[in-house]
């Protein structure tokens, strides 16, 4: 008999292992296209030009999803509504596999990104069923899922259309939903919002919750400028390997896989987060950012190949920290406000992502690897600055 979830004390390991799955796969469908931009405009007849818009057209979606959907996980039942976005997602994979024209492609790609993230409707969800001293290592592994999907995708999208050819990338992610949304439909318990509020009562309080709650701001700031360093790093780091280091596309591809340690950090920033260590460990992750950008600027070589690797695992680890950190403290309010909590903290990680995607490329294009990577390393010195400004204030509120 189906179960709600008001009868379980806590998510079993396996529930856990689905859900940290689903994220992944979910959100990696933004990301598939990225690589395959080449391939893709010509087929469907798009110059280079526009080319890139391709992927932003999926981004757009999903950071329209992630205001406008994540938000219902308050008013709707979350079970029903996953189970619904990820149809859609399967839909849309499918459509864009067979689509023959810019207009379809960029329809099917929309569809798709406003329903991946339904990845952040089961986050939160995860954390209403784990018990607040368990809450932060079962976020944690269910964001080393989300960030390994990320980091997958890329890779696996290369290998698989070096193969096969690009459509096949999102037949393979259509089949590996469906999958998911099996697993989903019988692993999931219900989860039944309080009511009382109709649907632009939840977007319009979600002003007023940032405002209110200060905690949500600073999270909300130091992910954005943590995932838009991220994101630079990941959308210029391909160039210079390709021009520097001369390395073919599945040689990035595993150079992107060497990224994917990164995610061996959640569980045990989760472990830091329900131990209390969460201010050091902030600090922590964006040192470690900064330092790993600083370092990044005189790479060469076959040595220096190897050293951008180890980087490159440990900007993901720092990100990733900072990411399990911060959701723990956002996803401490009330249970029948974490999704639109989850809703305004993530619309802000994804523009900065956004942002830092556009920053790396027109910084490399113009100045070279050595600016982007100094321009890392000042986002990593400008969140560690904000954060010591929010613990001086802290400070000054228990002395007042």
């Amino acid at each position: 008999m189906e179960k709600s979830i008001k009868e379980r004390t806590a998510p079993s390991q396996a529930l856990i292992g689905v859900v940290a799955v689903s994220v992944g796969a979910l959100v990696a469908n933004i990301y598939y296209a990225q690589p395959l931009i080449a391939s893709i405009g010509p087929s469907i007849g798009i110059g280079t030009a526009l080319s890139g818009s391709l992927v932003s057209v999926t981004q757009i979606g999903y950071g329209a999803g992630l205001f406008f959907l994540v938000s219902l996980a308050d008013l709707v039942e979350n079970r029903r509504l996953v189970l619904i976005a990820v149809a859609v997602v399967i839909a849309g994979l499918v459509a864009i596999g067979l689509s023959q024209t810019a207009v379809a492609f960029c329809l099917a790609s929309l569809c798709t990104g406003v329903c991946a993230s339904a990845a952040q409707i089961l986050v939160p969800f995860i954390a209403h069923l784990a018990p607040p001293e368990r809450r932060g290592r079962v976020v944690g592994t269910v964001m080393g899922g989300l960030l390994t999907g990320i980091m997958l995708a890329r890779p696996m999208a290369l290998f698989i259309a070096g193969s096969f050819g690009w459509r096949i990338v999102f037949f393979v992610s259509a089949a590996l939903m469906l999958a998911i949304g099996v697993a989903l439909a019988r692993a999931v318990p219900r989860y039944q919002p309080r009511q009382g509020l109709h649907y632009g009562q939840v977007l319009a309080s979600m002003l007023g919750i940032l405002r209110e709650r200060p905690p949500v701001r600073w999270r909300a700031l130091y992910q954005s400028l943590m995932f838009c360093a991220f994101n630079l790093f990941w959308t210029t780091v391909p160039l210079l390997l390709a021009q520097r280091f001369g390395l073919s596309e599945h040689a990035i591809g595993l150079f992107a896989l060497a990224g994917t340690g990164g995610a061996l950090a959640a569980p045990i920033a989760g472990h830091l987060a329900d131990r209390g260590y969460i201010a050091a460990a902030t600090a922590g992750a964006m040192a470690v950012l900064g330092l790993s950008f600083a370092g990044a600027i005189p790479v060469s070589g076959t040595v220096g190949l190897v050293w951008l690797a180890l980087l490159a695992v440990l900007i993901d680890a720092a990100v990733q920290v900072n990411q399990v950190t911060g959701q723990h403290i956002i996803f401490s309010v009330p249970a029948d406000i974490r999704g639109r909590v989850n809703a305004i903290y993530m619309t802000f990680v994804f523009i900065g992502g956004a942002l830092g995607s556009v920053l790396g490329t027109v910084l490399y294009a113009r100045c070279g690897w050595a600016a982007t990577a100094a321009c890392g390393a000042l986002i990593g010195l400008v969140a560690l600055s904000f954060h010591v400004i929010e613990r001086m204030q802290g400070r000054q509120r228990v002395q007042a």
